[in-house]
């Protein structure tokens, strides 16, 4: 009985020792978090989430739309209009798609709405993506994923978000995996 009772007073000092240092280690770094590390969430913290994102100002009837085409602008023409956002001349409510992926130059993997997301309308169909045009109707969701502009390759956070958004749409609206469409070099 006495060598539990010890047990448990050890078991409680390492514990109070154990948060005292966590403590201390917390009030050491302030309001600076830990840098970013392979699996930190810091970078999620900012992000909007993926049901406020596919949010609209519009009532969104759930069989509006069927279809998703994602665009990547650093899969076959360079610089496009999107890429023309983040240099600043143009904004979300020029884009012809209903969604932006941001890159790294600015907040990696956030997803912006466009004027044509928040009042449900369909594209004009001028996209730059010479992919073929069998995805293309009034009820296809277009995505923009923007390349940035040194690699022309995804970022891990642009994936992510982008399949998100993608399980998030096809819960929302009832859209199949066979009616999601990517470009060719995705990945």
């Amino acid at each position: 009985m006495v060598s539990g009772r010890s047990r448990q007073a050890k078991v409680f000092a390492a514990l109070v020792v154990s948060m005292t240092t966590g403590m201390i280690v917390l009030k050491v770094l302030g309001n600076n978090p830990p840098p970013a590390g392979a699996f930190c969430l810091a970078q999620y913290r900012q992000l909007v989430p993926v049901e406020e994102a596919i949010s609209s100002r519009v009532t969104q009837a759930a069989n509006r739309w069927n279809r998703i085409q994602v665009y990547y602008s650093g899969a076959r023409f360079g610089n496009s209009q999107p890429s023309a956002l983040l240099a600043g001349q143009a904004a979300p409510e020029d884009m012809d798609c209903h969604f932006i992926i941001c890159n790294g130059f600015g907040d990696d993997g956030q997803i912006q709405r466009t004027e044509k997301w928040e009042k449900q309308r369909s594209m004009n169909y001028e996209s730059p993506d010479p992919e073929p045009q069998i995805a293309r109707s009034g009820k296809t969701i277009c995505i923009y994923v923007i390349a940035d502009g040194k690699s022309n390759r995804l970022t891990d956070m642009q994936i992510k978000r982008t399949e998100a958004l993608v399980e998030g749409l096809c819960r929302r609206f009832d859209i199949k995996f066979g009616s999601i469409y990517y470009p060719g070099d995705w990945r």
